[in-house]
């Protein structure tokens, strides 16, 4: 990995601030667009994960994407689907039961906080659209340039 991380911001969206409602499943449960600094130039894809760290079962998983081809920009609303044509053909696997965002949407009254973790990757991966979390870690092993995080709350 290289040693500088991976910057970058959600439209609407502070780190360590509260997710815009419509990023939620309370709202129109659309991705937000994320838009990134120092991106490595060996980076050929992107991968986005989106975790509830408050939820019983540990960081559990709401949405990964992988093989979005690398750039400074990845817009909002990635429409569902286990691939995306509109992204180079990314590949979205079972996050939340689902081939597709699942924003945040914890029971009423409790406050979650969730992670968005986003990685650079120097190939494409060769994954199958039923795969999770940890097979997507497991393949990405020796091919993440870059990582970086941020989390936001919400109620």
């Amino acid at each position: 990995m290289e040693n500088r991380n991976l910057e970058f911001t959600c439209t609407g969206m502070e780190n360590g601030g509260k997710f815009p409602t419509e990023n939620t499943g309370r709202g129109q449960d659309i991705s937000p667009e994320f838009v990134l600094r120092n991106l490595s130039p060996r980076a050929k894809t992107l991968a986005v994960t989106l975790e509830d760290l408050s939820h019983p079962i540990k960081n559990f998983t709401h949405w990964i994407i992988w093989n979005i081809p690398a750039a400074d920009r990845i817009k909002s609303g990635i429409p569902a689907g286990s691939r995306v044509p509109e992204l180079g053909g990314a590949c979205q696997g079972i996050g939340y039961g689902f081939h597709r965002y699942a924003g945040p949407k914890p029971p009423k009254g409790k406050t979650h906080t969730y992670r968005f973790t986003l990685y650079a990757l120097d190939c494409e991966l060769e994954l199958s659209a039923h795969s999770m979390k940890k097979a997507f870690l497991q393949k990405a092993k020796g091919h993440i340039l870059q990582k970086g995080c941020m989390t936001g709350e919400f109620e």
